[in-house]
């Protein structure tokens, strides 16, 4: 019999020894890339009519040329590494990149469709040493928008629930699927039922920025986001969707093309997914001028950009550069503000060690300390 579960354990306590690291190493300095998406191959199995990131005839990019791609993100500091698509999970050579990955200390997550898991796909996965494996599932029955329903996922993530030692997250992009956005808290308490994250993402157009929702589809967004309780999970940070589903810009800066890459099966640096050709600089090429130039730069597209990863990134610098203000917002699982007194208790002390003055004695001691046990320079 598998082991699933004590295996499953093992990782998990090793997988978050190495998010508090890149979490560190993130609040520590703003000099490298937080997380990058790599493109391995543009088709698709699938023609979800929201979608502009596929097509029907791509080859995969050869193994020898995502390797290298891989190198020069290590280059470059970067933390995480997200293989996407297209469907990713159509690469031959999938599980070879994600090693690449792991080797060179980075962390590797996946998004996929699933509609190609196969109870041994996902053996290949855990010794490949993929940390998280992202599952798009937009509504209950499939309809003409979005083929990634329940009704055909559904026997996937009991295989992700029974060999997975790995993280799961099921995402639902709300506005998808038109014809039934209840659909959302449905497929969120199936993914919990099974003890997977769950997140929301916001349909958009073809450059990333809103599409409006409707009353109904704002209150289903509402619901389900409030239903994430832990205290540290990005998920449960949702100012930028709420202020979005009303229609109202958000406040922030972007750090795409320094924080954030995307690198397209050409093997381009782009902004995100939704701005390809910003910058438009190939990988080889990219280096410390590019990072620092695009931190500081403005984006236009920026107030009503729906794309969550970036908006992820960019809470990890306000969490460095304002960080009570940050912890104020975040804690609050409404969007709104929320008094100090009222954070959790792990919050509090952590608040009391970390932000402390910086002249204390105890923050100057523990950040030295904790910086040494997760091998974080110190510079």
């Amino acid at each position: 019999m598998y082991p699933t579960r004590l295996i499953r354990r093992f990782r998990l306590v090793e997988r978050k020894f190495r998010e508090a690291r890149m979490f560190a190493d993130a609040v520590s300095s703003p000099r490298h890339p937080i997380m990058a998406h790599i493109v391995p191959i543009r088709r698709c199995n699938l023609s979800c009519a929201y979608c502009n990131e596929y097509d029907n005839s791509s080859k995969p990019v050869p193994m020898a040329e995502m390797i290298h791609r891989v190198d020069q993100l290590a280059r470059l500091g970067t933390s995480i590494v997200t293989i996407s698509g297209g469907e990713p999970l159509l690469h031959p050579d999938l599980e070879e990149i994600i090693r690449s990955i792991r080797a060179r200390r980075m962390i590797a997550t996946l998004i996929s469709n699933g509609y190609l898991l196969t109870p041994q796909r996902i053996m290949r996965l855990n010794r490949a040493g993929l940390d998280q494996f992202e599952i798009s599932i937009d509504n209950v029955l499939p309809d003409d928008v979005s083929k990634k329903s329940l009704k055909v996922l559904d026997p996937k993530l009991a295989w992700l629930n029974k060999y997975a030692v790995f993280d799961v997250c099921v995402n639902s992009v709300i506005g998808a699927s038109f014809c039934a956005p209840e659909d959302t808290i449905r497929i969120a308490l199936r993914a919990r039922s099974l003890g997977f994250k769950h997140t929301i993402g916001i349909v958009h157009d073809r450059s990333g920025q809103l599409r409006s929702l409707t009353e109904q589809q704002q209150t289903i967004l509402n619901d389900a986001s409030i239903q994430n309780k832990s205290v540290f999970s990005f998920a449960r940070y949702n100012e930028f969707q709420m202020n979005l589903a009303h229609g109202l810009p958000n406040r922030w800066h972007c750090r795409a093309g320094s924080r954030y890459l995307y690198i397209c099966e050409d093997g381009m640096v782009h902004w995100c997914s939704q701005q390809r050709g910003h910058p438009g600089i190939p990988l080889d090429r990219y280096g410390r001028e590019q990072l620092d130039h695009e931190f500081h730069s403005i984006k236009s597209c920026a107030p009503y950009c729906t794309i969550g990863c970036v908006h992820r990134v960019a809470m990890l610098d306000s969490l460095r550069e304002e960080p009570r203000a940050t912890l104020d917002e975040w804690m609050s699982s409404t969007g709104g503000k929320a008094t100090r007194a009222k954070h959790p208790p792990l919050v509090r002390l952590l608040s009391w060690i970390y932000l402390a003055p910086k002249s204390s004695i105890r923050r100057r001691l523990f950040v030295r300390l904790t910086l040494r046990l997760l091998g974080v320079s110190q510079s």
